[in-house]
């Protein structure tokens, strides 16, 4: 691997899912506009889907200033110029510093925050999203209340352990929250290593 820019941080799943992904957003994604990325993480991905898309402007966030630190560096090496400086944003939070947006994305975050973050997603979504425009969601989930396979049970458990209010979400608890709030299921993908797709859209 090349030397990472510095404060960059580096998580090989982002390489192993990126392209995967992106071939699901490629049918999803308007043709333009702003994408708001919750929960960014390292940034990687937003680095990548910024080259992937250029006609799409791209909004990282996250909540940890260790993380949005990692977003600016592989941001400014980059040198892409349809991607944002970085928002500190709480999937949660009740105000956001962003008014609208014409996609979101969420990737690898709703079975590692509390369920109140799933709560707040689904409600931001709402408020940010025009009619039609899509919420994508990537991870693992539980199915009809099952597991998919039992490393998806074993990962379950080990993030229970380490903090009680983490853990896989069941595919109809997180639809439901969904419809809740105006956003309807429109589709689910099976990717590898038994993560999920999820597809919804803004209702009226």
């Amino acid at each position: 691997m090349h030397t990472l820019p510095d404060k960059a941080r580096h998580f090989p799943a982002t390489a192993r899912n990126r392209d995967v992904i992106a071939n699901v957003l490629k049918r999803n994604l308007p043709a333009t506009g702003t994408v708001l990325e919750i929960a960014s993480g390292s940034g990687e991905h937003s680095i990548y889907f910024a080259g992937i898309f250029p006609s799409l402007r791209w909004q990282p966030s996250d909540p940890d200033p260790v993380n949005l630190e990692s977003i600016a560096a592989w941001s400014d090496a980059s040198g892409a110029a349809n991607l944002y400086p970085p928002l500190q944003i709480n999937a949660s939070d009740l105000v956001l510093p962003i008014g609208a947006a014409d996609a979101i994305l969420c990737i690898n975050m709703i079975h590692i925050s509390p369920w109140d973050a799933t709560e707040g997603l689904m409600r931001n979504a709402a408020v940010l999203l025009p009619q039609g425009a899509p919420l994508y969601l990537y991870g693992p989930y539980k199915i009809d209340g099952l597991h998919t396979a039992p490393s998806n049970e074993a990962f379950d458990n080990s993030l229970r352990a380490q903090n009680e209010t983490w853990g896989l979400r069941d595919l109809e608890d997180v639809k439901t929250e969904a419809e809740k709030n105006s956003l309807r299921f429109i589709e689910r993908v099976e990717m590898p290593s038994n993560n999920q797709s999820l597809i919804f859209r803004k209702n009226v």
